[in-house]
Formats: C-alpha cells, sequence, structure tokens
C-alpha cells in the first residue's frame, strides 16, 4: 500500500466552495501519487472557523463551536472524495461537540473508507493549553479500526507520548498520529513518541503536521512540522526507523510504499521482538533501591 501524509497549511476561506476546492486538489494529489490512504493533521479543520468570519476565528470559545457547526458536511465532502478517488481518509481533526460526552467539545479525528465506512478516534489526553485555556475534553475510548488496508489505530498527537495508548493499540498494523505543534520542541516531542510507538508495538507509525501561520486563530498561528513514516529499526525496515519524511515547514504529502508482509515478518522473526517481550516486564521488580554512590 501507499501511504500519503500531510504537511498542511490552514488558510483564511472566503466560502464553503473555496474549502471544498482546496480539500478536493489535496486528496486529487495524493491520489494521483497512488495513496491508499492520507492523513490529514490534528486540528486540520480550524480553518473551517474562518467561514464564520474573522472575528468567530479569532475568538478561542467561539472559533470551537464554528468548527463544530461544520463537521457534519466537512465529513460528507470527505466521505465523497475517499469513494471518488478510491483511498482512505483520516480527516483534519477538530473540536466537536458531542452531547454523549458532556458539555465540552473533544478533539475528534474522523476516518472515511472507499466504501462509505466512517469511524472516529477522540484524543485521549489533552495538553496544558487544551485542558487549562481551550478547556476541550478527554473523550470517547481507543479504537482499533479493521479496515482493508489492515488495523489502524490512531494516536492524537500529545496521545503518542504515552506507551500504554500504544501498547492497548499492539494489534495495530498502523498507527496514525496527526499533530499540531506550535515549535520545533513539540514536533520533536511527537515525532519521538510516534517512532518509540512504532519500536515497541513493531509497525508503522504516520505523522502529519499543520505548517506556517494562521495570524487569525490565537490557538493555531503558528505550527511547525513535516510529515513523517516511520518503522522498528529492523528487519525489512530502514536501520534508522525512517521509511519517510519531509522538509520541516514545506506543505505537501510525504509518500511512502509499505508492505504489510515486512510487519508480520518482524513481528515473528525479527532481530528483537519487543511487541512479545513486553509482558516480560510484568514479572519483574520494579520497585527501586536507592544506591548512594559519593
Amino acid at each position: 500500500m501507499k501511504i500519503a501524509t500531510a504537511a498542511y497549511p490552514l488558510d483564511m476561506l472566503a466560502s464553503w466552495a473555496d474549502y471544498a476546492a482546496k480539500l478536493s486538489d489535496w486528496v486529487a494529489d495524493a491520489a494521483r501519487q497512488g495513496a491508499d490512504l492520507a492523513v490529514f493533521p490534528e486540528y486540520g479543520a480550524m480553518e473551517l472557523a474562518t467561514l464564520a468570519g474573522p472575528e468567530a476565528a479569532g475568538d478561542l470559545e467561539r472559533s470551537l463551536h464554528a468548527v463544530s457547526e461544520r463537521i457534519a458536511d466537512a465529513d460528507d465532502l470527505h466521505g465523497d472524495l475517499a469513494a471518488k478517488h478510491g483511498l482512505h481518509i483520516l480527516a483534519g481533526s477538530a473540536p466537536v461537540l458531542d452531547p454523549d460526552l458532556g458539555p465540552r467539545p473533544v478533539n475528534r479525528a474522523r476516518l472515511f473508507t472507499p466504501t462509505g465506512a466512517r469511524g472516529h478516534q477522540d484524543k485521549q489526553i489533552m495538553t496544558r493549553f487544551e485542558r487549562d485555556t481551550w478547556h476541550v475534553a478527554a473523550g470517547g475510548p481507543l479504537r482499533l479500526f479493521d479496515t482493508a488496508l489492515g488495523k489502524i489505530g490512531i494516536l492524537i498527537c500529545y496521545d503518542s507520548e504515552f506507551p500504554l495508548l500504544g501498547r492497548a493499540l499492539a494489534e495495530a498494523d498502523l498507527i496514525l498520529v496527526p499533530s499540531c505543534t506550535e515549535a520545533l520542541t513539540g514536533y520533536s516531542r511527537v515525532r519521538i513518541g510516534a517512532m518509540a510507538r512504532a519500536l515497541e508495538t513493531q509497525c508503522v507509525s504516520v505523522m502529519s503536521s499543520i505548517v506556517g501561520t494562521a495570524d487569525w486563530s490565537p490557538a493555531v498561528d503558528i505550527c511547525t512540522g513535516m510529515g513523517g513514516i516511520f518503522g522498528p529499526p529492523d528487519t525489512g525496515f530502514p536501520a534508522t526507523g525512517v521509511i519517510a519524511e519531509g522538509v520541516m515547514n514545506r506543505p505537501g504529502w510525504t509518500v511512502a510504499e509499505i508492505d504489510p508482509a515486512r510487519i508480520a515478518q518482524v513481528r515473528a522473526d525479527g532481530v528483537v521482538l519487543n511487541r512479545r517481550h513486553w509482558t516480560d516486564q510484568n514479572g519483574r521488580d520494579t520497585s527501586v533501591t536507592p544506591v548512594a554512590l559519593r
């Protein structure tokens, strides 16, 4: 399969037609490059707030509601494009007000298949900005999606930095890591998390990023990153674990071909077997004995 992962800039949109044209062009470009899966970044839907006007887009609380109100239409557009081009799409995540989960929005990524099936994954652990300033809430449970491309898990940005969340997705062939990071430090944390999850789970992880400036938003005004596709540095994969990566802050797709058989092979007969040996930790004495060496 071929995977395309985005370094995606946010735009000030004049109309819904502008958004539909932009998204259609991006998906068509991924399809032209042979992608079976296109991965957009965390908060990639925030540009929808500009459709409510610059004042709404520039207000933290109003922007959350403005995006949430557009998500049903955005989902239909993504579904149509997945069917038209015959590929899977992870849409840019969005603040979504879900009455089943409480009064505050969750950070939700939505997955679309060419056959019309849809699923979603909510972010599990909020960053300081999300919880203290934006008041975005943790959403529904982790999910594992059984697709024609294999089993797919999603760890949204900060979630990728927590190994037990990754371990819960131990059956995943692909772990998608849509991200939105302001500085190189944040990008690096998520990248390291994505690579660690690929190492531990002996799978492929796919990181997407927002890039560039969006001066109209106090939430996603400056973003740093690039696309990256990672595997375990072991049998059948690059020695660095980096299958493909883009150029820092340059918009566009990073594309790589992945052979699912290599995932099965490294899990069965890698030089090391991290995934299988994970439970060896359970029987270890993890108490710490202080030892003074002064």
